[in-house]
């Protein structure tokens, strides 16, 4: 009648999801371990409110954004699987990285791409480009200066005159930028 230890549960679907996000064995089961953390009354799946109780999101000025990329086509739940492709995108690129893998620099650029384009348009249009700035620079600049930064970067940045920024202009915009350092976070050390 001694007390018994609770052994962790097997990660369902292991090998494919290692296969799937280039994550180790020790990375899919620390992240399952926190994605039944989040999963607060066991069900299997997580919804946008078990993900807005991560302190990192719940600060983040895009955070609505990032959390909403677990949710693709109108789903109202993330299973496991879910969970750890979108948190690939974020795993540090060591070595060289094909660009089919999920953490390569294309697939970085695409998934920071659509955290933009709202509407999934294929562009990033003046008003959602202006409505992520408000959103990261809030309170620190004003309207105006808001607004004439928004114009300078689609200005800058939109090559085929469209008054938009499609994904290609996107990529050759933020192409000096260290993509892979900058969209990557030390999640499972």
């Amino acid at each position: 009648m001694g007390a018994q230890t609770s052994l962790p549960l097997p990660v369902p679907d292991l090998e494919e999801i290692m296969t799937e996000t280039g994550f180790s064995q020790a990375n899919v089961t620390r992240l399952y371990q926190r994605f039944q953390a989040l999963d607060k009354y066991e069900k299997g799946y997580l919804s946008k409110d078990d993900l807005q109780g991560i302190g990192e999101l719940a600060v983040n000025p895009i955070g609505d954004r990032i959390i909403n990329a677990f949710f693709q086509d109108g789903r109202k739940t993330a299973d496991f699987r879910t969970f750890a492709h979108v948190l690939a995108h974020f795993r540090p690129v060591e070595g060289p990285v094909g660009s089919g893998s999920i953490n390569s620099r294309l697939s970085k650029l695409k998934f920071a791409f659509q955290l933009y384009d709202q509407d999934k348009d294929g562009k990033i249009s003046r008003a959602e480009l202006l409505q992520v700035l408000r959103m990261m620079i809030g309170i620190q600049v004003t309207d105006e200066q808001l607004e004439s930064i928004t114009d300078r970067t689609i200005q800058e940045a939109d090559q085929d005159g469209d008054n938009a920024i499609s994904f290609e202009e996107f990529s050759k915009s933020v192409e000096k930028l260290n993509i892979e350092q900058k969209m990557s976070l030390r999640i499972l050390k």
